[in-house]
């Protein structure tokens, strides 16, 4: 039992000098060094903190529809954040000649997207697309169809997205 007691003690004191004091030692030739050992008066103490920092209190955003759910709320209750007063505002004509431009490349896209869309179900032929020369092998086949019905999901999938993004243009 004295012999864990010791063990014990022992660890204890290991810690108690591993945080120990830091100085910062400067050399006349201009060389720096940082010791746990005082050298000579170069060496001053430095003030450091802690080991457990405290983390910056959160900030609280505006509430919004998509915040549905309540957020716990720290102690000390900060200001939301909001905009500057001296913030930068767009006015109504130049946020509607941004929106007209958005929606004119969205639509480009668009039309670029369906355009992809019809080629590949063409190529498609509605499952059975025709082999190719270099494909002697049928699993080269299968593999070249599989590819074909995950292009036209993914473009699929791309002109249902640049449809909901044009209809939420103000």
């Amino acid at each position: 039992m004295s012999l864990k007691l010791t063990l014990s003690l022992a660890l204890l004191a290991s810690a108690a000098a591993a945080h120990g004091q830091i100085y910062k030692c400067t050399t006349p030739s201009g060389s720096k060094e940082l010791t746990d050992v005082k050298r000579g008066p170069h060496c001053e103490l430095m003030d450091l903190p802690g080991t457990v920092i405290p983390a910056p209190p959160r900030r609280v955003a505006p509430s919004s529809p998509r915040n549905a759910q309540p957020q716990p709320q720290p102690q000390s209750q900060p200001q939301p954040v909001t905009a500057p007063g001296d913030f930068p505002r767009v006015d109504s004509a130049e946020q509607k000649a941004r929106d007209a431009d958005r929606r004119g490349i969205l639509e480009e896209e668009l039309k670029a997207e369906s355009l992809k869309l019809a080629e590949l179900r063409r190529e498609f032929n509605g499952g059975a697309p025709e082999r190719r020369g270099d494909e002697r092998n049928y699993a080269k086949y299968q593999e070249r169809v599989a590819g074909l019905r995950d292009s036209i999901s993914r473009s699929e999938k791309n002109v249902d997205a640049l449809k909901r993004e044009i209809a939420n243009i103000r």
